[in-house]
């Protein structure tokens, strides 16, 4: 999944369990640079990895847990490359895991 500057700044997924999602985060206009990932449910979603490549483009891994199923709020944030802490929220998905229909 991809997001570009003037992109909503919230979105919904929804995700099979075991999933692996890829969020690419192109660079932002307004001087901020992405920061940090966090999920709500780790348990659930869990960020597997984040990178920050030379142009400010973010690419962050997610992988749905195996067999549960529920909702997370994966949020990234971005700050000024001067300023000390994390930032504000810059980005959020709402990922939602749905298990497959058991049988019988």
């Amino acid at each position: 999944m991809t997001v570009a500057p003037g992109d909503p700044v919230r979105r919904p997924v929804c995700v099979r369990p075991g999933t692996v999602v890829t969020l690419v985060l192109s660079p932002r206009t307004d001087g901020k640079r992405w920061t940090a990932a966090r999920s709500s449910a780790p348990a659930l979603v869990l960020v597997t990895g984040r990178q920050v490549a030379a142009d400010g483009t973010a690419h962050v891994s997610l992988r749905a847990a195996g067999t549960r199923g529920g909702s997370a709020e994966i949020t990234v944030s971005a700050k000024e490359p001067d300023l000390a802490g994390t930032g504000g929220v810059g980005f959020t998905l709402d990922v939602t895991v749905t298990p497959y229909a058991r049988e019988g």
